[in-house]
């Protein structure tokens, strides 16, 4: 199988740290630099013409910073995948609202930068495949005037479930909504996970609300749709925000928004 290759942008106003990035980059074969800027807005141009995979992204810059660039980027209909490299330790909370996949601290340790990039080639092939899984399962679907029970007229008999339909190992899996711990987005495309398995699943976060039980799930952040039914520990955060932890395998935890903390304090009661 041929390797997967990233292209990668790098974002710093310092030429010398811009350079430092590039040759700790270029022990990695499955990342190709096509691009530097020394500011954020010249990136912004940049990623605007050129579909890269990953940026490289300084914080602290002159103009736009990194977390302003990182929100601009969530309008754009193709948004490469973040990872702040910065000297200050202060803004992970800030960079996670921007969904950056990682935070790395100056100067960027080989290890560090090894698995943050895996994380980007992860999530890159997962993404791959759940795009093939939906144009299969587009391909497949019945038209919508073919849905109905047998015998039934047009416009009658819409039969509603708790259950999700969701594609796991190329068959479509029909989850049921008791066992959805949370649902998220990651990089336009969204995810049930299960107590074990994480399914892709055509429906959006806001069509998700709607469909599944509004007293039991409760949209965290604007990313995650959450199970409060499997939610066994609640953490302060920072400035006002939380992280949810749920009872799946791996004791996933959910962000709170600092705009739906106090929404869950009132129905939680505490």
């Amino acid at each position: 199988m041929k390797k997967m290759k990233l292209k990668a942008l790098i974002v710093d106003d310092e030429y010398p740290a811009r350079q430092e990035l590039r040759f700790a980059l270029s022990s990695f074969d499955n990342i190709e630099i096509v691009g530097e800027a020394a500011n954020a807005q010249e990136a912004l141009a940049l990623i605007k013409a050129l579909d890269y995979q990953v940026l490289f992204l300084d914080i602290s810059m002159p103009g736009m910073t990194g977390l302003e660039l990182g929100a601009a980027i969530q309008e754009l209909p193709r948004q490469p995948h973040i990872i702040f490299v910065t000297a200050y330790d202060d803004y992970a909370v800030q960079a996670f609202e921007v969904n950056a996949v990682d935070y790395l601290l100056k100067p960027v340790e080989h290890g560090r930068l090894k698995k943050a990039i895996d994380k980007v080639v992860k999530i890159t092939q997962e993404s791959a495949a759940g795009g093939e899984a939906a144009a299969a399962a587009q391909d497949n679907a019945i038209p919508e005037a073919d849905q109905r029970p047998p015998g039934t007229p047009a416009g009658q008999g819409q039969i509603k479930i708790d259950r999700i339909p969701a594609e796991k190992q190329g068959k479509t899996v029909l989850v049921a909504e008791s066992d959805i711990f949370f649902a998220f987005t990651e990089q336009d495309y969204i995810y049930i996970k299960t107590f074990s398995d994480k399914l892709f699943t055509r429906f959006t976060l806001k069509e998700l609300e709607a469909r599944l039980n509004s007293s039991i799930f409760f949209r965290t952040h604007r990313c995650y749709l959450v199970n409060l039914h499997k939610v066994k520990e609640i953490v302060p955060f920072f400035n006002g925000t939380y992280n949810l932890v749920v009872e799946d395998k791996e004791n996933s935890e959910v962000p709170v928004s600092r705009a739906q903390a106090k929404k869950l304090r009132k129905i939680l009661g505490f």
